[in-house]
């Protein structure tokens, strides 16, 4: 069974950084992608941040340049370190992956940017 714990969110200003975590277990680790979506209040979710096997990484337009996406493959964790944080990063944030072929999600975690 593929379990993903998220931790981290929180409420920041204008600016600020947060750093999510997420905890797998159930899989191996090192050879699944792992993904950061958000989904803001009336929005669809949408992908934030990926991060492969090979630690190589995307991101979305709109996280360039202020979030980092990165794994820990002895923990079998995955981080999102958020820079620069704007009103519109507002969003629960949730991580996922894929585990043959079925698609696996976390709880989400709650982050709020006030300006």
């Amino acid at each position: 069974q593929v379990q993903l714990v998220e931790s981290g969110g929180g409420l920041v200003q204008f600016g600020g950084s947060l750093t999510l975590s997420c905890a797998a277990s159930g899989t191996i680790f090192t050879i699944v992608t792992m993904d950061w979506y958000r989904q803001a209040p009336g929005k669809e979710r949408e992908l934030v941040a990926t991060s492969t096997p090979g630690a190589s990484s995307n991101y979305a337009d709109s996280v360039k340049g202020r979030f980092t996406i990165s794994r820990d493959n002895a923990k079998n964790v995955v981080h999102l370190q958020m820079n620069r944080l704007k009103p519109e990063d507002t969003a629960v944030y949730y991580c996922h992956t894929k585990w043959f072929g079925a698609d696996y999600w976390g709880q989400g975690t709650q982050v709020t940017v006030s300006s």
